[in-house]
């Protein structure tokens, strides 16, 4: 049986203080809770919350690492950095990171591969636009983009990866899909998954959902067959809302 994990992406926001605060409130509650947590942090914050959460059942993740280990790339931190720093998971493919920064299919693709060799967890992102839905090409999008972000992963690796469907135009409008919304897409990435892997590893997979997830409708959310939990954003900035969705997911 899937177990439900919830993760919450702090993206460009916090300060040092701010950081340490949140993770403590996180680490402090998250203790009698089924779920699985994890907190991802920006970057330069990492270390600092890394040392609050040490002996917390609290994971520590990065919102994105390069597609190699070292080099002169400069500004971009490495899985290898990540995991050394503490980490056991990385959220790639985020639809900001397609959507600013030019992330392909194929990149994710390389960095999931990466990732994976260093011993992360990726949490491999996919979502529509509003356009692409109202077009009707949800699946069309979903298609393309689970199987060109996955195409270097393996079997024997796939149930070391996390998959989040994470409509783009859910994310930070505080519209959400709707329960039956996510229960759609996330059976048919399941079902593509079980066409290229096998229905074993389908079945195992865990799904997230993300876009605009709250303490209020998250029970309904992750109370759908095929959604495993969420990647939650901005509600992932209050601890004790944190707490609430995470606990809604146990």
């Amino acid at each position: 049986m899937r177990r439900k994990f919830v993760a919450g992406n702090w993206k460009m926001n916090t300060n040092r203080a701010t950081a340490i605060e949140l993770a403590k409130t996180v680490a402090a509650g998250a203790g009698t809770v089924g779920a699985r947590v994890a907190v991802c942090p920006p970057a330069v914050y990492l270390e600092a919350v890394a040392a609050v959460l040490a002996g917390s059942r609290v994971e520590l993740g990065g919102q994105n690492a390069y597609l190699t280990n070292a080099g002169a790339f400069t500004g971009e931190n490495s899985p290898a950095m990540l995991k050394d720093i503490g980490c056991g998971l990385v959220i790639l493919g985020h639809s900001e990171r397609r959507q600013f920064f030019g992330e392909t299919d194929e990149s994710v693709s390389k960095k999931a591969k990466i990732a994976l060799e260093n011993g992360l967890e990726p949490i491999v992102c996919v979502g529509e636009t509003l356009q692409e839905r109202q077009a009707g090409k949800t699946f069309e999008v979903l298609r393309t983009q689970i199987l060109g972000s996955l195409q270097s992963i393996d079997a024997p690796n796939l149930s070391r990866v996390v998959i989040a469907y994470e409509p783009v135009w859910a994310i930070g409008t505080g519209v959400n899909a709707t329960p039956d919304q996510a229960q759609e897409a996330h059976a048919f990435l399941r079902g593509l998954i079980a066409e290229k892997y096998g229905l074993s590893l389908s079945q195992n997979l865990v799904i997230l959902y993300g876009g605009s997830v709250k303490a209020d409708n998250a029970a309904t959310l992750f109370g759908q067959p095929d959604v495993d939990g969420g990647l939650v954003g901005g509600a992932a900035l209050d601890g004790k809302g944190f707490l609430q969705i995470v606990a809604a997911g146990a």
